[in-house]
């Protein structure tokens, strides 16, 4: 099953972003159940958020999921959806 995070980062939290993206990139790579991901970009161009398609068996791995990604953890986002998500195109 997919589902889809759409986390916004808290204001002024760049530098929280760049000091764990190595460990979120690493966490990625390593769990092996993210079929899409890119940061959400501000106006000017600057990462402010993320959005992830996970394909996972059910809601409560997804959560578990998203609970232990370094940025999670870290602390950067101020906002956070995370729902089941159906692939129609592409």
């Amino acid at each position: 099953m997919r589902f889809a995070l759409l986390a916004k980062d808290k204001p002024g939290a760049l530098q929280t972003r760049m000091d764990n993206r190595d460990a979120h990139l690493a966490y990625v790579a390593e769990t092996g159940v993210v079929e899409i991901a890119g940061p959400i970009l501000d106006a000017d161009g600057q990462m402010c958020g993320s959005l992830i398609i996970l394909e996972l068996p059910d809601l409560t791995a997804a959560q578990d999921w998203a609970a232990n990604d370094p940025y999670a953890k870290a602390g950067l986002f101020g906002d956070v959806t995370l729902s089941a998500w159906k692939k129609v195109i592409g």
